[in-house]
């Protein structure tokens, strides 16, 4: 079953070639568009829980547990419902929230560790300089902490990639639904999931190139 499987992958990559590059498509698009979100939306919350005013803090501890203690599919369902029955989403941009959602959540205590590791002497020095709190944040705190942050934040996104495969339970046609819905056609969904494993380790692998590429230009800047 198995070798009769991995053997009928070669001619489902051939001729369905045209329908799972749709779906790569979907999944690219979903993909950047809810890692971009999610950065902003970590950058957001590691301010927040930085900061010295408890309710900020609250609030960003209470979004991170909340992330943290469900499961990502069930958060999916719960905005792509809720949201719905407040005002007519697209199916593509509800997906992008709820995955921005749950990663924004790792990606905050990603920043939020990367800030806290610089010494707390640059931002007295800012300080010293003239520079606001918020000018020396973002002029010489950020940048190093963005250095930091980049292998780790790599492997978030990678992990953002893979966790796109969930849309598909609210009907999205990316690489994993389109996969579902060819075997579905055929009782043999094995060949299918086969082809679609072998295109996530594909993107896998360039974004990972990409990351230590990036990762190699930041330490010979330093």
């Amino acid at each position: 079953m198995l070798l009769s499987s991995i053997l009928s992958f070669f001619d489902i990559f051939i001729d369905s070639f045209d329908v799972f590059l749709d779906g790569l498509w979907i999944t690219f698009k979903l993909s950047i568009a809810s890692l971009l979100i999610a950065c902003v939306i970590g950058l957001f919350f590691a301010i927040l829980k930085i900061s010295n005013i408890k309710i900020l803090q609250w609030i960003a501890d209470t979004y991170i547990w909340i992330v943290r203690g469900t499961p990502l599919i069930v958060q999916i369902f719960i905005l792509y419902y809720g949201l719905t029955d407040i005002f007519v989403m697209p199916m593509f941009w509800a997906g992008v929230a709820g995955l921005a959602f749950h990663s924004g959540a790792y990606i905050a205590e990603i920043i939020r560790g990367a800030i806290q590791s610089i010494d707390k002497g640059q931002l007295e020095a800012g300080r010293s300089l003239g520079m606001t709190s918020g000018l020396t944040m973002r002029r010489i705190i950020l940048p190093q902490a963005f250095r930091r942050a980049v292998p780790s934040l790599g492997n978030q996104f990678i992990i953002g990639i893979k966790d796109s495969s969930l849309i598909s339970f609210i009907g999205m046609q990316d690489l994993f639904g389109v996969a579902s819905t060819m075997g579905s056609n055929t009782f043999d969904y094995l060949p299918y999931f086969i082809t679609v494993a072998i295109y996530y380790l594909f993107i896998v692998l360039i974004l990972t190139l990409i990351v230590n590429k990036v990762e190699k230009k930041l330490a010979q800047s330093d």
